[in-house]
């Protein structure tokens, strides 16, 4: 309810106009103060949206109590109430901001159309500001999703470059030429400490953070000019881990990929920081992937790649019980060999995570496979080796039983009918029971074309036919297909229709003449 104060030093006139306002405004709060200086000492501990405010009074006099409740309440508004109408008092009270005038003595019509007028710019104030703070909440929502898509994208498939930059643009993060990943590996159960996390970087203004997805969460992060990256990493490390420590939660382990020089080279540093996760019984629980020992040689790595691309032929087939057999036989060939252990370990786990890479990108979820502890010795290797492969084909038989046809027409028409939503690539896995990062592959393969520019493409047509009237602003055809700020949608609609919305509506209705 809006409240108002009238301020007056003569008792019969407070309440002449407090029985005015009651009969002809009684959804309105009304106080009363007897001099200035008792109004401003009511506006102390009092939001008042309306002051009527005499100008004569003794001691304080009404403009001197104007000045001094605007700076305690700038949003109060005034009418003064007066019998002296001289250019004077008029002149002062317009500097001060002061709505409107009201000589005494004044008609009741007057004083409700004066109010009344005043009253209706108050209340057309407020339901802006609440539509403000819906529409900057609904933005920065909405610049969450961006953030995990534009993520989950980055490392797992591919970002339109247009949408890219402006994606990147949108979420107001410095522009750095360098650029890494965190993967932080965090066990069943942690899901709760994610928006710590994400508010833990957050804090930083220097990185992103994308979908918990399985028992990983990655986190590009870009290089601060003040800060090494070492320095870097591990300041972010440390907090990241002391959410662990608040939340009484035990096992997680961070690996830190190098540094690349663009956005195009940060799956790089992604798969560098899932190496660095190797080992996770080391007693500092962060770990570099410069920090991990390199392999021997060139013939190895080359021999290591071929072995990768035949299991993930081997997957692509479904013909798992002959890659099953060609990770055993490489775990023997390096027994044989007197390989050092942990070396065989690190190249199984680089197995392992093809493997992983091949289902997600063919829509199955599966966990990043990880040792649950450090090996001691072969036979245990092979062992749990054949347990990890064992849970990933589970996975993949599961998937193949949900899996329907028509699943691409029914995340198609989704769009369509919700474009003007907030939709992003998680809330599609949930709505069709498929991963996000499926999804984003399925678009591109079956249709051609990103989600993001699908959805786009959506938003464009709907605001490009209400364009075609002339009753609609472009600020509410912003919000009504879905953008949460019109030089975005501006700059989204040029991009696409290389024209700017209020040119083409031009072009529209110039053809209609």
């Amino acid at each position: 309810m809006l409240k108002l104060l009238i301020v007056d030093d003569e008792e019969i006139e407070r309440k002449g106009m407090e029985v005015i306002l009651k009969k002809n405004f009684p959804d309105i709060v009304i106080e009363q103060a007897k001099n200035g200086k008792k109004a401003v000492e009511m506006a102390k501990n009092n939001r008042f949206d309306l002051i009527l405010m005499d100008i004569k009074m003794p001691g304080m006099n009404g403009l001197e109590a104007v000045e001094k409740i605007s700076e305690l309440q700038p949003q109060s508004k005034f009418i003064m109430v007066t019998a002296y109408d001289t250019f004077e008092y008029a002149r002062k009270a317009i500097q001060l901001g002061v709505k409107d005038y009201l000589i005494k003595p004044s008609k009741a019509s007057e004083i409700v159309e004066t109010i009344g007028r005043v009253l209706k710019e108050v209340r057309d104030e407020q339901r802006s500001l609440v539509a403000t703070k819906r529409q900057r909440e609904s933005y920065e929502k909405t610049l969450s999703l961006v953030e995990t898509d534009v993520v989950t994208q980055l490392l797992f498939d591919h970002v339109h470059e247009v949408h890219l930059n402006m994606l990147v643009e949108m979420l107001d993060i410095r522009s750095t030429n360098e650029m890494f990943v965190m993967v932080i590996m965090v066990p069943q159960g942690s899901e709760n400490l994610y928006s710590a996390v994400k508010e833990k970087v957050r804090e930083t203004r220097s990185g992103w953070v994308g979908a918990l997805y399985g028992n990983q969460l990655p986190l590009i992060i870009f290089r601060e000019p003040d800060k090494s990256f070492r320095s870097q990493a591990i300041i972010l490390a440390q907090k990241i881990l002391q959410i662990e420590k608040q939340g009484h939660e035990t096992g997680w382990f961070i690996g830190i990929g190098s540094v690349c020089h663009s956005l195009e080279q940060i799956r790089q540093s992604y798969q560098d920081s899932l190496n660095a996760t190797i080992d996770t019984a080391m007693t500092v629980k962060y770990r570099f992937f410069s920090d991990v020992p390199a392999f021997d040689g060139v013939e190895d790595e080359q021999w290591v790649k071929v072995q990768i691309r035949e299991l993930s032929d081997f997957i692509r087939l479904g013909q798992w019980e002959q890659a099953k057999l060609k990770i055993i036989n490489m775990i023997q060939h390096y027994e044989q060999g007197g390989t050092d252990l942990l070396h065989t370990q690190q190249v199984i786990l680089r197995l392992l995570w093809s493997i992983s890479r091949v289902l997600s990108d063919i829509g199955v979820e599966v966990e990043i496979p990880l040792y649950s502890y450090q090996t001691i010795e072969y036979r245990q290797l092979r062992l749990e080796t054949g347990q990890l492969l064992d849970r990933m084909k589970i996975s993949y038989l599961e998937h193949y039983d949900r899996l329907e046809a028509d699943t691409i027409h029914q995340i198609k028409q989704y769009i369509m009918e919700h474009s003007h939503k907030d939709i992003s690539l998680e809330s599609l896995g949930r709505k069709v029971g498929l991963s996000p990062i499926y999804i984003s592959k399925m678009f591109k393969e079956k249709l051609g074309i990103n989600y993001i520019d699908f959805l786009t493409e959506c938003r464009i047509e709907k605001a490009k036919k209400m364009l075609g009237d002339p009753e609609k602003s472009i600020k509410e055809i912003t919000f009504e297909v879905g953008y949460h700020e019109p030089n975005y949608f501006s700059k989204v609609f040029k991009k696409i229709c290389h024209v700017s919305p209020k040119n083409y509506r031009k072009t529209l209705l110039g053809k209609r003449d």
